[in-house]
């Protein structure tokens, strides 16, 4: 398929729209479920639950951000009891964001919200559709690599 068959266009506008939707709705619903955690915050709690912690250098890295900005972020989060700072045990210099355990509590009911939120948002749908929905989000976001 080519950039100028029929269609393909507008069905790229469609999705750049749709998808846009879906970012600013994905804020909102993170604001609703818990007053203390922005997506961002919760993409972050996530990034440090999956990785079993890491630098703060490493978060700017990974989501391409100036410092300042982590370390903002990090410092609310720490304000708030979600993360703290341990030694690296191979190097006692270099500190550590981990989870605490209330941040593991509010990660865990926050995903639980989404998850329910998925689920009946996505009731009506059927097997197939879910399946060729899951492949083409997978396929979108495989094509970009990991960012």
């Amino acid at each position: 398929m080519t950039e100028n068959e029929p269609g393909r266009g507008g069905s790229i506008e469609i999705i750049q729209r749709e998808m846009t939707a879906f970012a600013r709705r994905a804020r909102a619903t993170a604001a609703r479920m818990h007053p203390e955690l922005s997506l961002v915050s919760y993409t972050l709690l996530g990034h440090l639950e999956d990785r079993g912690g890491c630098r703060a250098t490493d978060l700017a890295a990974y989501y391409t951000l100036d410092k300042s900005t982590i370390s903002r972020q990090v410092a609310a989060l720490e304000r708030a009891g979600l993360v703290e700072r341990r030694p690296d045990p191979a190097d006692q210099r270099v500190q550590v964001l981990h989870l605490t355990g209330r941040g593991t509590g509010v990660l865990a009911q926050v995903t639980d919200s989404r998850r329910v939120a998925f689920r009946e948002r996505l009731a009506g749908w059927s097997g197939p559709d879910l399946e060729r929905f899951a492949e083409y989000l997978s396929r979108y976001n495989a094509g970009v690599g990991e960012e």
